[in-house]
């Protein structure tokens, strides 16, 4: 017997699987993988990163500090996986991506009301159901999902970063440390590639007129929405920051803020970091380097940065869709369908963007459908905490201008006072109001 359908393996369809079946549902997941391939996974793991291999920043008075602890307070069983898989990285949460998505999935298989199924899922039950499909939902299922909201449907791109071996980076010309000196170890858990100004300005110009892989079959029908700019703010390919400007990579992932390279003493012109990508640290992948570059040109073009001379890539970049509704016009902050009670959405599908995102709406999808189903009221989380802010803004932007959303500290209300907190005082008092707020939940929870 099935109570709760789930579809999708990704991470806030793991989670929603699990916290549903905590709270003593029969769930039953449908993951298409590895049966039918997205084109970005590598994988059949469930809850497999695909992009950055970083959940963000650890510390308290972060967003997504905050994040972390709101979902580490309500239980989350993937951050519980994250945090044992983790890796050394600053001050950021950073995991070997395998072994995450190993654990995860061992969880997910061993649970006994959870039962995995390894097939499409190509329209909506009418089963009580969480659609958390992820960013490449399949060509089957957005169909249904444009018909259910009448084909209001918003499209970005997105971009993957290129991973390289550890022994392949030029340790001679390349440096370890963290920005600001911050790292768990005593050299700092990134390497660091300087460049000079001449060595930024050459590879800047050798980055803008290369190749770049032609869109692929399913991607033609959003070609105009490339072309008018309908790239995600966040995860934009280095080359097209690049065509914005000579300085705007020295501004933006290359910049070189808090970091002195041991052999000049000086701040370098610009760097390119690279983060650990696996406990065994033999793979690194480059921090903000999404690109759609063809194979030969990442290979021509990148090892033209001081320190990867020589690098051995083990996987590309490459871009491919992101797909979400309009969560504006057919959800609630509860993340209920607006014409359909059992019907729940969560994680990238639904506009929030970040790991933490995902895996947050995943929990309280699973929560409110465990709720709905045991005959009380689903949770609207308060708007003070980050979760509920994120559920808030999802369902009331503007739908002009509705982009995907992060973690951040301007989506939570102002302080209704007329002291006026700044910086990290600000934040502080942010992270303080919202887990206080957070307790009322638990208790009601």
């Amino acid at each position: 017997m099935t109570d709760l359908i789930v579809i999708g393996g990704g991470l806030a369809g793991s989670e929603a699987a699990w916290q549903a079946a905590e709270l003593g549902l029969q769930v039953t997941l449908y993951e298409m993988r590895p049966h039918l391939s997205t084109g970005a996974h590598q994988t059949g793991d469930l809850a497999e990163l695909v992009c950055s291999n970083s959940l963000g920043s650890k510390l308290p008075d972060r967003a997504s500090g905050l994040l972390q602890e709101e979902c580490r307070r309500l239980g989350s069983m993937l951050l519980e996986c994250a945090e044992r898989a983790a890796l050394p990285a600053g001050n950021a949460l950073a995991v070997d991506r395998r072994l995450f998505a190993r654990l995860v999935t061992e969880r997910m298989e061993s649970h006994p009301r959870i039962r995995l199924v390894r097939q499409e899922m190509p329209h909506i039950p009418d089963l009580p159901t969480i659609v958390a499909s992820g960013p490449l939902t399949s060509p089957s299922l957005s169909q249904a999902l444009a018909d259910l909201n009448g084909a209001e449907h918003l499209y970005f791109f997105d971009a993957i970063a290129p991973i390289v071996t550890a022994e392949s980076i030029n340790m001679d010309v390349a440096f370890r440390a963290s920005r600001h000196g911050v790292g768990e170890q005593e050299e700092g858990d990134y390497i660091n590639c300087p460049l000079t100004k001449d060595q930024y300005e050459a590879f800047v110009l050798a980055l803008r007129p290369a190749e770049r892989i032609p869109l692929r079959p399913f991607e033609e029908a959003i070609k105009q929405g490339v072309k008018a700019g309908a790239f995600f703010e966040s995860c934009l390919p280095v080359e097209i920051l690049a065509e914005r400007g000579m300085e705007t990579l020295a501004f933006g992932p290359m910049r070189p803020v808090g970091l002195i390279d041991p052999r000049t003493g000086r701040r370098p012109y610009a760097v390119v970091q690279l983060r650990q990508d696996n406990l065994a640290g033999d793979l690194y992948n480059l921090v903000g380097f999404q690109t759609n570059l063809t194979f030969p040109e990442q290979r021509r073009v990148f090892r033209m940065i001081p320190g990867l001379e020589n690098a051995e890539f083990v996987r590309y970049g490459q871009m491919h869709r992101n797909t979400f509704i309009a969560s504006p016009k057919v959800l609630r902050p509860t993340l209920q369908h607006v014409r359909r009670d059992d019907l729940f959405f969560a994680g990238q599908i639904t506009g929030v963007e970040g790991y933490m995102g995902n895996i947050a709406t995943g929990l309280l999808a699973g929560w409110n459908a465990a709720h709905l189903l045991k005959g009380e009221p689903p949770i609207e989380l308060p708007r003070v905490t980050m979760l509920g802010a994120l559920c808030h803004y999802i369902t009331h932007a503007d739908l002009r201008h509705f982009q995907p959303m992060k973690a951040n500290f301007g989506i939570l209300p102002p302080f209704e006072t007329t002291q006026r907190l700044k910086g990290r005082d600000r934040a502080r008092a942010y992270v303080e109001r919202s887990l206080t707020a957070l307790e009322t939940i638990l208790d009601y929870a």
